[in-house]
């Protein structure tokens, strides 16, 4: 199986990024979490990128906040899917941080995961992964199916709970 990168801008994103690692590890996908800097360290951004298919990587994820511009150099340098999770910061509640993520220039593509959404990058980055995973496609299925579930479960407490009134 394909691993998952999750990148982060600085160490200060893991608290949101650790959502993401829980879901990766839920779905038994192998990931590296690195912190690397867009700004402060292009030169390993850069490589890091262009050497993550051959080191085995299927999809990376690329959180960071205010300019955020990490998932668009790890874009620029790779083939592989980039899914930008923007980071909420102290100056404009993550919207910079979005903007930024989403203003990808032509040819740049990145996709984009609502702010703080960790666990949704990772579970857009496990169904990208099981376009040829066919394990990992039924353990989404099953995911799915249990989020379902937990919604009917929901929906009889509360039919309950207003009969009760």
């Amino acid at each position: 199986m394909k691993k998952v990168a999750v990148i982060m801008g600085s160490d200060s994103d893991l608290p949101v990024v650790a959502g993401a690692i829980k879901q990766l590890k839920a779905f038994g996908i192998p990931f590296e979490a690195r912190v690397i800097s867009a700004h402060r360290t292009p030169s390993i951004a850069e490589s890091f990128s262009r050497t993550a298919i051959d080191n085995g990587f299927g999809v990376i994820i690329a959180a960071a906040g205010k300019a955020a511009h990490l998932a668009g150099v790890l874009a620029a340098y790779t083939t592989l899917p980039v899914i930008g999770l923007p980071i909420k910061s102290s100056t404009m509640d993550g919207l910079d941080s979005l903007l930024s993520i989403v203003q990808m220039p032509s040819g740049i593509p990145v996709a984009t995961v609502a702010i703080g959404a960790a666990d949704n990058a990772a579970i857009l980055a496990a169904q990208i992964l099981a376009l040829s995973d066919s394990g990992l496609a039924q353990r989404l299925t099953e995911f799915k199916e249990n989020m379902a579930l937990a919604v009917i479960e929901k929906d009889k407490k509360l039919q309950n709970e207003v009969n009760e009134l």
